[in-house]
């Protein structure tokens, strides 16, 4: 029987979401912009609403766990420790650089509960990388750990900034978390007026083409994002035939750093629904099959890269995912194999956010992924989103275009920095994405390419995710990346970096000739650089191209 698509099988199920009195109702402000009519209008309402999951299980790591009742008493204590003893106000920045320890959840939402703007920092950084970002906010408070603390002392010294280290050894001159006072978990948070207008955060982009920009998120924007993912839960059970909100909480292995928005989407999505999040000190498939098995994880979100190597420790072993019912993938573009190698129980998922949209704002799962694998899904009721041609107007269905959105959980604009904000915004909201991409009869929005990535050959557009997908579509290819070299005739020409599975004997014709086979000859990679090394990666599983395209400098490998 041929399949059916699930979304159009259904009378309308967004519908039943969004409809007046429905959870995820909408309503247009004065600014255009949508924002959802019920729900916590701040993140301190959000987490405090969290209070009442008690005794269940919180914050799983290696070291301890935390249920609801001590995460929440821990936060106040330090949201307290904040106002009364740090004499911090609302307003005042304060960083959380720290590796996925439950103490940088604790970190964060105490910033909130004391309604200061929280700063969350790659952990990655060099000294120089976290000087640029503490120049740039200015923060009065710094919350690290132990490994980062050498790299921001010299700053905090000078700029007479309070720093309390998590996780540090026993000696250093800091403040040490784990020597301040036990928490009584009969105190509240501080008495802090938060507003929805107010910042919330203060989130620097990843910085793959240029220095990173300080994009800033109201309150009333994170709690639109906490929303979001619940939306796309709702929706997707719905479609699913299933009730939203019933069966057990969800066990969550999260992968994605906290610092990264995508993180932020899942967190939202677990403490929403009072459910676990388990966390890995350094990622490793068999690990966290490990941990899949031993913690009774059901859903699993994580970098394309990480899914696919669990996808392949799951299939060597023989207990398989065992109690995964959903893989969530995003922070970079899936390849649309990862859909196909979902079966049984285990839904795939995928999306699309971006820094400047607080986190993920576009989905699909399931069935409509596996029919649409190369979309990104649709957007959330709080979301417009238009494709939009060199004039700013909408493009035809299907036509490529800049992806524009608006909506409640975009960020207000980048940290001090008005000439970016205005480049990047339009004055009655809209956020130029940068990336290319098609939305289809159906709503759904597919990506083709960064719009600064797209190579030009001879006058004809090449997206390199298209190519990137090809190549992906080999058996022998592990990893892709698809780039534009000079060429002093056709202007540039299309390149690509291939990474081999081990053992594989695909040469460079063989993938010149397997990519043909389903895209014009002016796409196929005229250079092919073999090579054994991983692909050079943030933390986030971004492809970096400047640094490649700084390796083919002196000419690619044919």
């Amino acid at each position: 029987m041929p399949q059916t698509d699930p979304v159009e099988s259904l009378a309308d199920p967004a519908a039943l979401l969004t409809a007046p009195g429905a959870p995820f109702a909408v309503t247009t402000g004065p600014d255009g912009r949508r924002t959802y009519a019920d729900g916590p209008r701040t993140l301190r309402e959000f987490a405090e609403v969290t209070w009442a999951y008690g005794e269940r299980p919180f914050l799983v790591a290696e070291e301890r766990t935390y249920t609801y009742g001590e995460f929440f008493a821990a936060a106040c204590a330090l949201a307290r420790r904040f106002t009364e003893v740090y004499g911090l106000r609302r307003g005042d920045r304060a960083v959380v650089a720290m590796r996925n320890h439950p103490e940088w959840q604790i970190a964060f939402w105490a910033t909130q509960l004391a309604g200061l703007v929280a700063v969350p920092l790659n952990g990655w950084w060099t000294e120089e990388e976290f000087r640029y970002a503490l120049d740039d906010c200015r923060p009065r408070l710094l919350l690290v750990d132990g490994e980062r603390v050498a790299r921001v002392r010299d700053w905090a010294t000078a700029h007479a900034a309070h720093l309390l280290v998590f996780h540090a050894e026993h000696g250093e001159a800091e403040e040490r978390y784990e020597e301040l006072p036990a928490a009584d978990p009969a105190l509240g948070p501080p008495e802090v007026d938060v507003r929805p207008e107010d910042d919330a955060t203060i989130i620097y982009t990843s910085g793959t083409t240029g220095r990173p920009k300080g994009a800033v998120a109201t309150h009333l924007a994170q709690a639109g994002a906490a929303a979001n993912p619940r939306y796309h839960a709702a929706l997707a059970a719905l479609q699913a035939g299933t009730v939203p909100g019933l069966g057990p909480a969800p066990v969550s292995l999260t992968t994605f750093p906290f610092f990264h928005v995508a993180a932020f989407t899942s967190v939202y999505a677990v403490m929403a629904a009072g459910g676990t999040l388990v966390m890995m000190r350094k990622w490793d498939a068999r690990r966290a099959l490990d941990l899949i098995h031993a913690h009774g994880v059901t859903h699993y979100a994580g970098v394309p890269t990480t899914a696919l190597q669990l996808l392949d420790a799951a299939e060597a072993d023989p207990r398989g995912l065992g109690p995964l019912t959903l893989l969530s993938t995003g922070g970079a573009a899936a390849p649309p194999g990862i859909a196909a190698r979902c079966t049984g129980p285990v839904e795939p998922r995928n999306g699309y956010g971006l820094t400047e949209t607080s986190g993920g704002v576009l989905s699909h799962a399931g069935d409509d992924y596996r029919l649409h694998p190369g979309a990104v899904g649709r957007p959330t009721p709080a979301t417009e989103v238009r494709v939009a041609g060199a004039d700013g107007e909408p493009v035809a269905d299907g036509e490529v275009g800049e992806l524009w959105l608006r909506g409640q959980s975009l960020v207000r604009g980048y940290w001090e920095d008005p000439e970016a904000t205005a480049a990047a915004f339009t004055p009655d909201g809209w956020f130029r994405t940068g990336d290319l991409a098609t939305v289809d009869e159906g709503g759904r929005v597919a990506i083709v390419d960064r719009l600064k990535d797209m190579v030009i050959r001879g006058g004809e557009n090449v997206y390199c995710v298209e190519v990137e997908t090809a190549l992906h579509g080999h058996p022998d290819v592990l990893d892709a990346a698809v780039l534009g070299v000079p060429h002093p005739r056709l202007g540039e020409e299309v390149a690509a970096v291939v990474r081999l599975r081990e053992g594989a004997a695909a040469d460079e014709e063989e993938l010149r000739a397997h990519v043909a086979g389903s895209l014009a000859p002016f796409k196929v990679p005229a250079h092919i650089r073999l090579q054994q090394a991983p692909l050079p990666r943030n933390a986030t599983g971004k492809v970096l191209k400047r640094e490649l395209r700084a390796g083919l400098a002196d000419g690619p490998d044919e």
